[in-house]
């Protein structure tokens, strides 16, 4: 059987959806990711070149370093949560709902990792 493209429930080979909504909410991701694809991308390179620049100032400047790092991993989080872009493949695999799930967990769990710098850098280094 074929799965629906947003949901994953089982639908017949003549159908691509299992209802409108499932077709509504496909159509309102893709002119959601069309309009802001390029804040996405622009935001997630200065983040994802932020963080190792941050452990590199580190070595010379400890808040610096530590403040260019956890911002980077906060705005990154931020990005993923607000706007859940999935990568295709993901989305090929898991469908369209489970991996805009996954992406939020995973801005979730980089919002963490940006506290966890945070405390850690309070915790060992008093700054």
């Amino acid at each position: 059987m074929k799965k629906c493209e947003y949901c994953a429930k089982e639908i017949s080979y003549f159908e691509q959806y299992c209802c409108d909504d499932c077709q509504e909410s496909v159509n309102k991701f893709n002119e959601t990711r069309d309009k802001y694809s390029k804040v996405f991308s622009v935001t997630s390179f200065i983040c994802v070149f932020g963080i190792p620049l941050g452990l590199m100032v580190f070595s010379f400047a400890r808040a610096l370093g530590l403040l260019l790092s956890a911002g980077s991993c906060f705005a990154m989080g931020i990005v993923l949560f607000l706007l859940p872009f999935p990568a295709e493949n993901m989305i090929t695999k898991y469908k369209l709902k489970k991996a805009i799930k996954i992406t939020r967990i995973i801005g979730i769990a980089v919002i963490g990792v940006g506290l966890a710098i945070c405390l850690l850098s309070v915790l060992l280094f008093g700054i």
